[in-house]
């Protein structure tokens, strides 16, 4: 039998994006036509737990009603925009050779497919449920691609600003073992 090899970075970073894609489209027909929400006006909530509640938002800007594209050349600008970011995230990942950082870029890149493309091609702008709330504050209206998103970019900062000089030297390490491959390429 042979030993089962480690996940490469690039494949990490792929699971991640498919993982937080499909929670996100999952989570969105379950809640709009599970639930009923497609139907709801926009405000209508739904009370969870002291802290939260769902409420039904259509949200035609990107994560946290950045940027609202009010006509379809707005909307279809956010398209573009998105097109472009996953490219570019997406060539970043096919590069990465630390798990880590291409987990980060997965997550985003799942969350920008989600959100930016599949909502706005299907609905002309996102869905957002999820309101969390406490001591007289509270966040946004999100939903799984925005977490996501949000996740991936704070993953890509604690990778480059914190980790990224230890994981340095242990790619040198690596790289200089005989017979090392270089991860994810």
């Amino acid at each position: 039998m042979r030993a089962k090899r480690p996940l490469t970075a690039r494949e990490v970073g792929f699971i991640c994006a498919a993982v937080a894609l499909v929670l996100d489209q999952a989570s969105k027909l379950i809640l709009l036509y599970g639930a009923g929400f497609i139907s709801m006006p926009p405000g209508a909530r739904v009370p969870v737990l002291p802290f939260f509640d769902l409420v039904m938002v259509w949200n035609p800007g990107v994560s946290y009603g950045l940027f609202p594209a009010h006509s379809v050349l707005g909307r279809d600008a956010l398209v573009g925009l998105a097109l472009l970011a996953i490219i570019g995230l997406t060539l970043w990942l096919w590069t990465a050779t630390r798990r880590l950082l291409a987990a980060g870029l997965g997550l985003i890149i799942g969350g920008a497919i989600g959100n930016n493309l599949i909502d706005r091609l299907v609905y002309g702008r996102v869905a957002d449920f999820f309101h969390f709330y406490a001591f007289g504050y509270d966040w946004y209206v999100f939903n799984v691609a925005d977490a996501a998103i949000v996740i991936g970019v704070f993953v890509i900062l604690y990778e480059s600003l914190l980790r990224a000089p230890a994981a340095e030297v242990e790619d040198q390490h690596r790289r200089n073992e005989p017979g090392a491959k270089h991860e994810g390429r």
